[in-house]
């Protein structure tokens, strides 16, 4: 490996470490962890065609929580993603022992729950597949005879189990790897990309907040597209291996500080919630409300009694404080369901997702080179 691509390896781990790290003015790290990982599911779930803002995807969450049926069926399958990386973190947190194959197909059983897809959720497929083309004579990849499959699953799921690489090595060779098997009928690049913060989760990189990679890989799909298929040669291998590692980490760089700065956007928001709100009592239910919104988003007063341990009674109360105050407004879920939208998440979300959508990082440089949210319209 070259000295670049090695010093490269560590500084982007210590990026991702520094990402889960407290930060200053937020008052814990699981309201953005959690909005986090709704972010790479919606990004992951867009590089597959499956087009959804987070907006959107709260309100189909929260509609799914109150019991009323999500119609919508790209809500449905960007859901099933972030069941997909429930189930990989949650994985990751409970492997004492090694990895096995079902643990890859639990990954892709909580994908496909509950969407159109569901009669092959779980199960590893049988016959050829390809990628691209009507045929395997015309397309773009054609992954391993399905006779290979199983083998091949076992095979990256020792790997998986091990650390002989770095943590960032190991995510991107266990992610090329795993979408050269294809091993599923569908969603194997989002079961892929799952299995990216399955490692990182499981070697104690992001111990609590995931970087949103699949944001800048939506970002530059052409290149990730490139990169992996230059991982695929029946000669020396190092050569596009390498070249998808650096892909890789300048993504998950990018990830981070973009990350990083939306953590600033999120502290301020709060601030200025607090401000509006006036002296809060520490651990009241209005303080625990206040610190869960990027959390929940959109929200029932019932699910909030939930969220923050708090009686339905005091957390009516809480409710109606925020609301009275601009942090929060009303909004129906349904025909008749009764919910709140925390105020300005969405927005500052849409800037952090814009910036991303930018090669330069910057919308004055360069626009969106992918579909991303609208500006929003100054008030």
């Amino acid at each position: 490996m070259p000295a670049s691509v090695a010093a490269d390896l560590v500084d982007v781990e210590q990026m991702v470490r520094q990402l889960n790290t407290d930060h200053p003015g937020l008052a814990n790290l699981e309201p953005l962890a959690r909005f986090l990982l709704r972010a790479e599911a919606v990004a992951s779930s867009n590089i597959e065609g499956l087009r959804m803002n987070v907006r959107r995807l709260a309100r189909s969450e929260a509609s799914q929580r109150e019991g009323v049926e999500v119609t919508d069926a790209t809500a449905r399958a960007v859901l099933g993603n972030i069941r997909a990386l429930d189930e990989a973190l949650g994985l990751a947190a409970d492997s004492g022992g090694p990895l096995t194959v079902a643990n890859l197909t639990a990954i892709h059983r909580a994908l496909l729950l509950g969407t159109r897809e569901e009669p092959w959720a779980g199960l590893v497929r049988t016959e050829q597949n390809w990628v691209g083309g009507v045929s395997p004579c015309s397309a773009a990849f054609v992954p391993p005879p399905a006779d290979d499959v199983n083998g091949l699953l076992t095979d990256l799921a020792t790997y998986l189990s091990g650390d002989d690489h770095p943590a960032l090595l190991q995510a991107a060779i266990a992610h090329a790897q795993f979408e050269t098997i294809h091993p599923f009928a569908d969603g194997n690049g989002r079961t892929g990309r799952a299995v990216i913060q399955l490692v990182m989760r499981r070697r104690g990189v992001a111990t609590r907040v995931i970087p949103p990679v699949s944001l800048v890989l939506a970002t530059r799909a052409s290149d990730y597209v490139a990169a992996l298929d230059g991982t695929r040669t029946e000669g020396d291998p190092t050569p596009g291996l390498l070249r998808w590692v650096e892909l890789f980490l300048s993504a998950t760089g990018r990830a981070c500080r973009d990350a990083e700065r939306f953590s600033r956007d999120l502290a301020q928001l709060e601030a200025n919630s607090r401000q509006r709100l006036g002296r809060v009592r520490t651990n009241s239910a209005v303080d625990l409300l206040v610190r869960a919104l990027p959390s929940i988003p959109v929200f029932s007063v019932a699910t909030a009694a939930a969220h923050i341990g708090r009686s339905f009674p005091v957390t009516s109360d809480a409710v109606e404080r925020l609301a009275g105050a601009d942090v929060i407004r009303q909004v129906t879920l349904g025909r008749r369901n009764r919910a709140f939208e925390a105020v300005g998440i969405f927005e500052a979300f849409t800037g952090f997702e814009r910036v991303l959508a930018s090669p330069d990082a910057d919308t004055q440089l360069s626009p969106p080179n992918r579909p991303a949210p609208a500006r929003p319209q100054r008030s």
